[in-house]
């Protein structure tokens, strides 16, 4: 099995930041399709322009805010990983918790406390699951144990001992 290897630093903030873009852009663009076509007055044809309009108009902007999230994150989590010189589950909470602070900081200190705490508390959520489905996936290939004596089968040196199974006399 081939395990995924992370690009190093300096394009690992690209690559994040253009992933992030993509992902708003295109869950942006459904959601704004479905606002846009409930919003839109009565008529097919009508639904259909408030629709593409809405993709047109709001699709961009979204994307746009993930991808200053996902360039802020990565450049938070790189950092950390070369202060820490060590690649763990830390890194993205700590780098959760500081995009979510730095990213509140025009609403204030309490805003920023609020918004620190629901970015580390997001990232404990994601990089805990992702341990937890890393180990119930490993379990599943690991090699199975020998048996050791299968039930109903005596071992060749039973005929020498005065007492059975479970220490009974026969």
């Amino acid at each position: 099995m081939e395990e995924y290897v992370r690009e190093p630093c300096p394009w690992r903030i690209v690559d994040d930041c253009g992933g992030a873009f993509s992902m708003g852009t295109l869950g942006g663009g459904i959601f704004q399709a479905v606002k846009g076509f409930r919003n839109a007055p009565l008529g097919l044809a009508h639904r259909l322009r408030g629709s593409a309009n809405a993709v047109r108009i709001r699709a961009p902007q979204i994307g746009g805010s993930f991808a200053i999230w996902g360039g802020l994150f990565s450049t938070i989590d790189c950092g950390l990983v070369r202060l820490r010189r060590k690649e763990d589950p830390w890194n993205s909470i700590t780098s959760g918790a500081l995009t979510g602070a730095i990213l509140a900081a025009r609403s204030g200190p309490v805003s920023m406390v609020g918004s620190a705490m629901m970015g580390g508390i997001l990232l404990a959520l994601i990089e805990g699951f992702g341990i937890l489905l890393t180990r119930y996936t490993a379990q599943q290939f690991q090699n199975p144990q020998p048996f050791s004596e299968e039930p109903g089968h005596s071992s060749p040196d039973d005929g020498d001992h005065p007492q059975g199974e479970k220490g009974q006399f026969r």
